[in-house]
């Protein structure tokens, strides 16, 4: 299982928002490189980056510290947040980013998913389902898709898709414990591996999702925990990391 830290920038600042409210946003750093320079020394394998302006449909303001990130690191980090079009993908992919996130456009254009995955292969592709009660959220969470996660995770599959990230909205940012049922639901109703996000706030936290990963869990993000030295990375990464499949 990886374990991936998550950079969320805001201002081209290090921010960590509750329940994806903008309004409840704290700012850790405004050093993103720095963190991410840190996550990589202490182990990690990938790195989960999320342009919150982007998602709040604010474009270009993170644009130059995101290359600054694909040129500094030696590791593989995925890039979500506002991107929609064909030539916002390959535009990222060709400055660095290894993985797009995908989270709105899959539910409103999902043949943009699958002209992605032709393109450029399920492994430069995810899509991020954002769940409250089983219903998927887009544009910055702040509207409803009236869509059934489970349902979207069965489209993206067939759209050639090898893994998605489910995000728990209600459990994110409140370091509270994640929501395993939701998750494990989707990987054994699909077949899909799943990045679970949202909610991880300890060791324990780890410990219950590690122990889930037979049942398709590969890998968790977490952000806020790291943030507040709630979960020590190394720890985290010697005791439960392995290799993605």
């Amino acid at each position: 299982m990886l374990i991936i830290p998550a950079i969320d920038l805001l201002g081209e600042k290090v921010v960590r928002l509750r329940q994806g409210r903008e309004e409840t946003a704290k700012i850790y750093s405004d050093d993103p490189v720095q963190f991410a320079l840190k996550y990589q020394a202490a182990g990690a394998k990938w790195i989960h980056v999320v342009n919150l302006d982007g998602a709040f449909g604010r474009s270009g303001i993170n644009d130059a510290l995101i290359i600054e990130l694909a040129e500094t690191l030696s590791i593989p980090f995925e890039l979500g947040g506002g991107i929609h079009t064909m030539d916002q993908i390959g535009y990222w992919l060709n400055r660095g980013v290894s993985r797009i996130v995908l989270g709105s456009v899959a539910v409103r254009e999902p043949e943009i998913v699958e002209k992605a995955i032709r393109k450029y292969g399920n492994k430069a592709i995810v899509a991020g389902i954002d769940v409250r009660d089983r219903q998927v959220m887009i544009s910055g969470w702040t509207e409803g898709a009236d869509v059934d996660a489970v349902d979207l995770a069965k489209k993206m599959k067939i759209a050639g898709l090898a893994r998605i990230i489910v995000t728990d909205i209600r459990t994110d940012g409140m370091l509270t414990g994640p929501n395993v049922d939701v998750m494990t639901e989707i990987a054994e109703k699909t077949g899909l591996s799943i990045i679970a996000s949202g909610g991880v706030g300890s060791i324990e936290d780890c410990e219950k999702i590690f122990s889930e990963s037979c049942r398709g869990i590969e890998g968790i993000i977490t952000g806020r925990a790291l943030y507040e030295d709630k979960l020590d990375l190394k720890m985290a990464i010697e005791k439960f990391q392995t290799e993605e499949r």
